[in-house]
């Protein structure tokens, strides 16, 4: 990978530990992969929307299929490589953002695999970026620590494998200018951690590791197998060092599960069920249509038809394919004050981890260290000491297209409750985001941006197609002033100086009652973060 000379321009406040993380070779190195690649992610951004205006807003639109173009991949028998030890028993994985004390936590949690959040669950205000990065070299060398109130929190001898989510291929980085113009922040993320820590985590025995998020296409995977070469050559490194875990959390690639894994087979390590954002992409890609009008959020779990299918599709195709499939998110976070609360919970993530292990999941995902020894114990009952269960093929999954998109909810309602759910939960978590904080507990749930972008979008839909509630009445925009109104009283009465609220309120109305779908919260949020200002 050839460099330039270099014009890198850094916007962002001062920041502790930012001379460790932008020295002029991480700058040249970041910034060569800007040149070579980012016209190309920014036309496949540009290609997002010019698909979605092809499904058009009626049943006789474009149909979202399994594409014609590559149906030789599908039937083709091909394998991705094979999963390098540290990275092959992913039974119980644990994901938090780059905080120093949550990552020390989740590095000690006792899970197999810990993903460092760049993305849904870290606000990224510049503080957050920079020393995110300096926390992660600090991870890999094992010298990560923190003393705060008279504790200690130090890395345990065994700790989780260490895999790393960058940003989307949607958000630039402003507060970064190359060639005067904003980087992109998947590739500050990506770039900046694989400089400084790809060569040491090898000579550890372990790799540099990444769950790739938001991909609507193959072309977008090939994209990122484009970088990875280009990062490896770089630096000297073997083809196939980056291993790569791949978040099927939109609708368009559930259709291209194949494909994504084939342009990554030889960095790819597996596909996860991100469900949150899965369903907030499902209701965005249709929210136009009054026929997939989706109920409440509480009522769209796992077991609804057309959620199983997406799941138990993305088993057999990685299982196929000799790849992990890692299921979703278990949200909730203990209490130590109502143990009634805690018993029904535990019920409940139980009850999902033996559902996803049964389908054949290798492995799921927890928000709270407290909440792996419930999964590990589900998993450990079917895998025993087997890494995983991908001899389980699968061959008895047929997932059409029209299985992928029934909307249909047995029992669904929007209800009043839910409605009231949707505004409180965007609201604390916008003004909680806005503040720097990008994962938030909330009635013992753990909300990151994905869950936000459901209420919000649940509301623009509701509102946009005079959605019945139950028990009386529609949804107006009238109705939504209503209940924000109400709650944001409430909210008011307990916020504390440094309350972003009113932020945060203006940011939802935008959202919600602007006749112009926002494709990302977070892109116009942004705007209200450390804006950027020459250094």
């Amino acid at each position: 990978m050839t460099t330039a000379p270099l014009s890198v321009r850094l916007l962002g406040p001062p920041v502790s530990g930012a001379d460790r993380v932008f020295t002029p070779e991480a700058l040249s190195f970041v910034a060569a992969l800007q040149r070579r690649f980012d016209r190309t992610r920014r036309d496949l951004v540009a290609a997002r929307r010019a698909r979605r205006a092809q499904l058009g807003a009626h049943p006789a639109g474009q149909a979202l299929d399994f594409p014609a173009a590559t149906e030789a991949v599908r039937r083709a028998e091909w394998f991705v490589a094979p999963a390098p030890t540290d990275l092959n028993d992913r039974r119980v994985e644990i994901t938090g953002p780059v905080d120093r004390k949550m990552m020390i936590n989740a590095l000690n949690s006792g899970a197999r695999v810990f993903m460092a959040d760049l993305e849904d669950s870290c606000s990224p205000t510049w503080r957050n970026v920079v020393e995110g990065q300096v926390n992660l070299m600090d991870a890999v060398r094992r010298t990560l620590s923190l003393d705060v109130r008279g504790k200690s929190y130090v890395l345990a001898e065994h700790t989780a494998t260490l895999v790393v989510r960058p940003r989307g291929w949607h958000l630039d980085e402003p507060r970064m200018l190359i060639d005067g113009a904003p980087a992109s922040a998947s590739l500050v993320d990506f770039g900046l951690y694989f400089f400084h820590n790809a060569t040491e985590l090898l000579a550890r025995g372990s790799g540099p590791y990444f769950y790739l998020p938001k991909l609507e296409s193959h072309l977008e995977a090939r994209l990122w197998n484009a970088v990875f070469l280009a990062a490896q050559e770089a630096l000297g490194l073997a083809r196939g060092s980056i291993r790569a875990t791949v978040l099927i959390e939109t609708l368009p690639a559930a259709f291209e599960m194949d494909e994504v894994l084939y342009e990554l087979r030889e960095h790819a390590a597996g596909l996860n069920a991100g469900r949150w954002d899965y369903l907030f992409s499902f209701i965005k890609t249709f929210r136009d249509r009054a026929d997939k009008v989706l109920p409440d959020r509480a009522q769209l779990t796992m077991t609804v038809p057309f959620m199983r299918a997406y799941a138990e599709r993305l088993v057999s195709v990685c299982h196929r394919r000799g790849a992990h499939a890692i299921g979703g998110m278990a949200a909730f976070i203990p209490s130590r004050r109502d143990a009634a609360v805690n018993a029904r919970a535990l019920a409940k993530v139980r009850e999902d981890k033996e559902r996803e292990s049964a389908m054949g999941s290798d492995g799921t995902w927890v928000a709270h260290p407290d909440l792996v020894p419930v999964a590990a114990e589900v998993f450990d009952a079917v895998l025993g000491d087997r890494p995983h269960q991908k001899s389980r093929v699968r061959d008895d999954v047929f997932s059409t297209a029209d299985m992928l998109v029934d909307a249909d909810v047995p029992g669904g309602r929007v209800t009043a409750e839910g409605i009231r759910m949707n505004v409180e939960v965007a609201l604390l978590y916008i003004e909680a985001w806005l503040r720097g904080s990008g994962a938030v507990a909330i009635h013992n749930l753990m909300e990151d941006a994905a869950t936000a972008e459901i209420s919000r979008t649940q509301l623009w839909q509701w509102i946009r197609h005079g959605a019945s509630i139950d028990g009386g009445g529609i949804m107006t925009r009238e109705y939504y002033l209503a209940v924000r109104g109400e709650e944001l009283t409430r909210l008011a009465a307990a916020s504390d100086a440094g309350s972003r609220l009113g932020d945060a309120v203006a940011l939802l109305d935008a959202l919600v009652l602007q006749d112009e779908f926002e494709e990302f919260l977070t892109r116009p949020g942004s705007r209200l973060l450390d804006q950027p200002s020459p250094s």
